[in-house]
């Protein structure tokens, strides 16, 4: 599935999805963003996809926000402005959903610099791997704004309370380097192999039952809001659904197949010994 700004490429059921806005940085625009909602839809949907890799193609990651977009908002008439705006938060956060609920493994590649909206992007996902020249920075404080795509969700629950109120109100950059000792990236790699390693990780994390990792996550996204007995409930839930599932079913026959053919052996091997 190739278009003009986002480009899905799938191999051996791991799903890469690189922006595709290099002469800007892969800056968000509204165009960008229904393509990223319509390839984000088809990830979920495809059962033959296992797991999701995200970068973007040139030198940046994301830019953010594209510039231009937030222009023609300050050019409508100040009757529709707050309307406009709050039209456009639910497209944001449409799309951020789309990829924090995603039912399958997600990595954020982070190629370059993850800006702003890239940053909250990089963040929706469940692992960031990070190459030498990336930075994150959640500049919003520069534009008089707040993070608006997750980041002031998903950045405490990486970092703790007081760092990300520190990277949030100051909007500072933060390198590679200090971006895994703080735990924004999980891992770090060349600028050569950083796709590839990538897409290695998103294998080794997509090879078990597709149901069990997709009930896993949606419950494992809302622990810290949820009591240790509603965790409980929801995994009840989910463990029921997985006893019926044929993954479950085909491992269970498949250890006790395994169990009984060592027990015929052993049996075999005593009875040439009589």
């Amino acid at each position: 599935m190739t278009s003009p700004l986002i480009d899905l490429q799938v191999h051996s059921g791991i799903a890469t999805l690189y922006f595709n806005r290099p002469d800007k940085r892969n800056a968000m625009s509204d165009d960008m963003r229904s393509e990223f909602i319509m390839a984000l839809e088809h990830v979920a949907s495809d059962k033959a996809i296992r797991a999701l890799v995200l970068t973007g193609n040139g030198k940046g990651f994301c830019a953010g926000g594209d510039v231009t977009g937030m222009e023609r908002r300050m050019q409508a008439p100040t009757g529709e402005i707050a309307f406009n705006g709050w039209h456009r938060q639910q497209r944001v956060h449409h799309t951020q959903s789309l990829l924090h609920t995603m039912p399958k493994p997600t990595i954020a590649a982070v190629n370059g610099a993850a800006s702003g909206l890239g940053a909250d992007t990089a963040l929706a996902c469940d692992f960031i791997i990070a190459s030498e020249t990336a930075s994150f920075t959640w500049s919003y404080i520069h534009r008089g704004i707040i993070p608006d795509g997750g980041g002031m969700y998903f950045l405490p629950r990486r970092v703790g309370l007081s760092k990300a109120k520190e990277l949030i109100f100051s909007g500072r950059k933060v390198e590679a380097e200090e971006a895994v000792k703080l735990g924004i990236a999980d891992r770090q790699a060349s600028a050569e192999t950083l796709v590839a390693e990538a897409q290695a990780w998103a294998t080794e994390l997509s090879r078990g039952s597709a149901t069990a990792l997709a009930l896993g996550k949606t419950i494992l996204n809302q622990t810290f809001e949820m009591s240790a007995q509603q965790v409980f409930a929801q995994g009840s839930q989910a463990q029921g659904i997985c006893y019926t599932s044929t993954e479950h079913r085909d491992s269970v026959m498949a250890f006790l197949s395994k169990t009984a053919a060592k027990k015929a052996d052993k049996r075999a091997q005593g009875t040439s010994n009589e």
